[in-house]
């Protein structure tokens, strides 16, 4: 029996301690957003070069040297520091072999640029003979102040949340209360910028002589944050 009304009254005291704990506050939950559109002020850029043949009817090739003395010159009268450009990939890494083999033999190389304007990366390609480029293509960007800018827009998201749920607690009669929760969604969205290849102007760059326009849009960031607040 002493047993009974012990298990009986820790029961009652457990009860009450659960009840205690149990949150009772009127809460509301809304997602704040923020977004802006930058312009990438870090470009990786592949340039892949290719010897070429002068004509149909002639087997003199133009050296893969030319086309990298002209892209090196290039690179440099444009103010780019030269550890700026790297060797990406070297289809020709056995050349002397390949040539004996095959006399038609055409080297190939592809670099990697790191640019920070367009308009210097538009015109190391337009110095650079236009029948020696087979491809460009962009590898990669950033945006240099990048960790700055989320911090703002996580803020902004924050602010926009507690903007939303202030219009809508105020309309039931009610007042909005502190934060209880926040939650950072992580889904940092980054669109792709879109970048013109260069093999689609090829041809109106070798008829023209000037360097192909380059269609290179803003990137947008989103952000998205929960955050649960007190309504009193």
């Amino acid at each position: 029996m002493k047993k009974f009304i012990t298990l009986a009254i820790a029961t009652i005291f457990s009860l009450g301690a659960m009840a205690q704990q149990a949150d009772l506050r009127k809460k509301i939950t809304v997602t704040g957003n923020s977004e802006i559109e930058v312009t990438p002020d870090i470009i990786y850029v592949n340039i892949s070069l290719k010897e070429y043949l002068e004509n149909n009817n002639s087997k003199r090739k133009v050296d893969i040297t030319k086309l990298e003395n002209q892209l090196y010159a290039a690179v440099q009268k444009a103010g780019i520091a030269k550890e700026n450009l790297t060797v990406n990939n070297l289809a020709s890494y056995n050349y002397a072999t390949e040539k004996k083999k095959n006399p038609d033999f055409l080297a190939s190389k592809q670099y990697r640029l790191k640019v920070s304007d367009l308009n210097k990366f538009n015109s190391i390609i337009g110095a650079i003979d236009p029948k020696g480029i087979s491809n460009t293509n962009i590898d990669g960007y950033d945006y240099s102040k990048l960790k700055e800018l989320r911090k703002d827009m996580k803020i902004k998201a924050l602010m926009d949340a507690k903007e939303k749920a202030t219009y809508m607690v105020e309309a039931l009669g009610n007042k909005l209360g502190g934060a209880l929760d926040i939650q950072d969604l992580g889904n940092d969205n980054i669109n792709q910028p879109v970048f013109r290849n260069y093999a689609m102007a090829k041809t109106e760059m070798a008829d023209s002589g000037a360097a192909p326009e380059l269609d290179f849009k803003k990137i947008k960031l989103t952000y998205n944050i929960n955050v649960v607040f007190e309504i009193r």
